[in-house]
Parts: C-alpha cells; sequence; structure tokens
C-alpha cells in the first residue's frame, strides 16, 4: 500500500505505538506497586494491563483513520489539482466543507480559476497584437507604396515644374501621414505600459479648446467650415493633464472635420455642475450608421461613413487618455442630423 510508503504516516504511527508501549508498561508498573495480595490481585493486575494496551491500541487505530481519511482528502485533492492542469477540466465548486483541507481546496480552486483568466486573457491579447500588427503594417504599406510611386514619378526628366511641385506635396502629406501613426501608436503602446505619468491639475476649458483646435483652423479654413464655442461662464475648468488632453480632445475635432462637408459648422458648446465639467461637441456631418456607434473606439475599427484617410486609432486614443484623467466620452447622432461627442471630466471617482 502506497498509504504506508509515507514517511509521515509511518513515523505517526511508530510515534503512537511507542507511546501506548511506554504508557502500558508504566501502568502495568504503578498497578504492581499495588497492596492487593492473593489472586484477586494477580488477575485484577492483568485486566488493568490489558485494559491500557486496549486503550493505547485504540487510540492509535483512531489516530491511523483519521490519518488515513485525511491523506485520502489530500489525494483526491491532488487528483483533482492534475485533471486542471491537464485536462483543462471545469471546476467544481459544490464540495464546500468546514476545515483547514477545504479551505485549502477552495483556495486551489480559485487559484486555478484566476490562471486559467490570464491565459485566457493572454491569448486574446496575443490575438490582438496579431491584429494590430496586420492593421498597423497594412496601414504603413499603403501610404509606403505610394511614396515609392511618386518617388519613381519624381524621377522623370519630362515632368513639368507645376507637376512635380504638385507630386511633392503628395509625397509630404503622405510621409505626415506615416508620421503621424508612428507616433499614435506608440503614444498608445505608452499608455498600454502604464509609462506615462499623468500631471493632473486644474486647467480652463475654453483652453483646451482653443488648443486642441488651433491645429486644424488651416484644414477648416480650405473646407470653409465655420467653428464655435460657447461657454457658460467662461470660467469652466477640468483636472487633467493639459497636454496629455489637447491630444484627445484634437483628436475628435479632427474627426469632425474630416466628416464634416465644405461649409458644415463645428460647435463646442462648455458647461461645469457640481459633479463634472462637460464638453458638448457636435458637426453637421452625415453622423454614424447606428451599428458603428458601439465600436467607434476600438483600435483600427473604421465606420461606414469612414473616408480614405481614416486610420481608426484616434478615438481609442482619445479613450484612453480620457479613462486615465477619470473621465468619460461618448458619441451619439444629433437629432437633427450629425454626430456628438459628449466629454465630461469628473470631479470625484464614479463607480
Amino acid at each position: 500500500m502506497h498509504f504506508f510508503r509515507n514517511p509521515e504516516i509511518r513515523n505517526s504511527i511508530f510515534l503512537y505505538l511507542a507511546t501506548g508501549a511506554i504508557l502500558a508498561a508504566a501502568g502495568s508498573f504503578l498497578v504492581c506497586l499495588l497492596p492487593l495480595p492473593g489472586t484477586e490481585a494477580a488477575i485484577y493486575r492483568l485486566l488493568l494491563i490489558c485494559f491500557l494496551l486496549f486503550v493505547c491500541l485504540a487510540f492509535t487505530v483512531l489516530h491511523f483513520l483519521t490519518t488515513y481519511r485525511r491523506y485520502r482528502y489530500l489525494w483526491k485533492l491532488c487528483g483533482s489539482i492534475d485533471r486542471m492542469l491537464h485536462s483543462g477540466c471545469a471546476l467544481e465548486f459544490e464540495d464546500y466543507r468546514e476545515g483547514e483541507l477545504s479551505i485549502l481546496q477552495n483556495e486551489i480552486q480559485k487559484l486555478f480559476l484566476r490562471i486559467q483568466e490570464q491565459s485566457s486573457q493572454l491569448m486574446a491579447d496575443k490575438q490582438q497584437l496579431a491584429d494590430s500588427m496586420a492593421d498597423i503594417s497594412h496601414q504603413i504599406r499603403t501610404p509606403l507604396t505610394s511614396i515609392h510611386l511618386l518617388i519613381s514619378r519624381l524621377n522623370s526628366q519630362s515632368l513639368a515644374p507645376e507637376e512635380r511641385r504638385s507630386l511633392l506635396r503628395q509625397l509630404i502629406l503622405l510621409t505626415e501621414r506615416i508620421d503621424w501613426l508612428i507616433e499614435a501608436l506608440l503614444k498608445m503602446s505608452r499608455l498600454d505600459a502604464e509609462i506615462v505619468s499623468f500631471q493632473l491639475q486644474e486647467h480652463p476649458l475654453a483652453q483646451l479648446v482653443q488648443e486642441a483646435a488651433a491645429p486644424l483652423a488651416i484644414p477648416m479654413d480650405l473646407h470653409e467650415q465655420t467653428f464655435s464655442v460657447e461657454a457658460d461662464t467662461g470660467l469652466e475648468t477640468f483636472r487633467g493633464d493639459l497636454a496629455w488632453t489637447v491630444e484627445a480632445i484634437g483628436n475628435i475635432l479632427k474627426n469632425c472635420t474630416e466628416h464634416t462637408p465644405p461649409n458644415g459648422a463645428i460647435s463646442v458648446r462648455i458647461s461645469q455642475n457640481a459633479i463634472y465639467s462637460q464638453l458638448l461637441i457636435e458637426d453637421t456631418g452625415p453622423g454614424f450608421a447606428p451599428e458603428d456607434l458601439p465600436h467607434l473606439f476600438e483600435r483600427f475599427y473604421k465606420g461606414q461613413n469612414a473616408s480614405s484617410k481614416s486610420i481608426g486609432i484616434g478615438l481609442a486614443l482619445c479613450r484612453m487618455i480620457l479613462f486615465r484623467e477619470n473621465a468619460s466620452v461618448k458619441v451619439e447622432n444629433r437629432p437633427g442630423g450629425g454626430a456628438r461627442f459628449v466629454v465630461r471630466f469628473y470631479r470625484d471617482v464614479v463607480v
């Protein structure tokens, strides 16, 4: 029996048998010292010795049975762990009992469940990384292919000066697109790795909107789009990192600029209450398809109305930044047409 191969079991049985023998011998010695004359005294001593031996033996057997039962429970637990590790069987939580071993079993089951969750998350992250790498390579390969074609055309000696300038402008736009893509991906990777230190301070919301819209002034002017900002008091503030928040709000405004037709309008409404400060950003574009709304903040997601230049990471980066600042962002379609972004900077942690 492999049960007796356990050194703890052998040592325990030997110890209790030795203890029982010592107790029986001590009891016999004490009984022999009793002043009982005659045959009855000898019988009485013998009965006492047998009783002591029986008690010691019963105590040893009882200890053996309880130990055997405990080790059987441990063997069962080891078998369950082995099945969990090698066959991936479902966990069984119905075996709840009191005692240290039951607590150990429940803790091991919790540990295994946690390991399974982490394994599933790692597989999902691995798949997401593979998909992201494929999307990144596609997004970079497309402008690189165009750049190679433009360079080959620029090498032609028969190009007119005007055509050469046009090709150079296209080349600059393509390189700027690649530069923006790489910069955005680096920012997302830094946020994922949680190595970005946000400087949370109070800043005016009007300053945030002004700095976020400044790089888009020329594109808005070229498309004859109007941009307006309206505030309740002009003293509204938010708590966050100004540089990163400008990046987040700038991506929203950039999305509105790309989807607003010429002669369209983009507006920002600033408000504040005791719970949060709010930016209500609206445009007069086509809005979003209803099936696209739940996915607009996912990485590399491009909706039905996305432009050919859309990459699908601007809004994802926006949400990542605002989440780190205890802020929220949601998107919906305006009743009269167009898109509406609602950004809220909360005063306290919202659960």
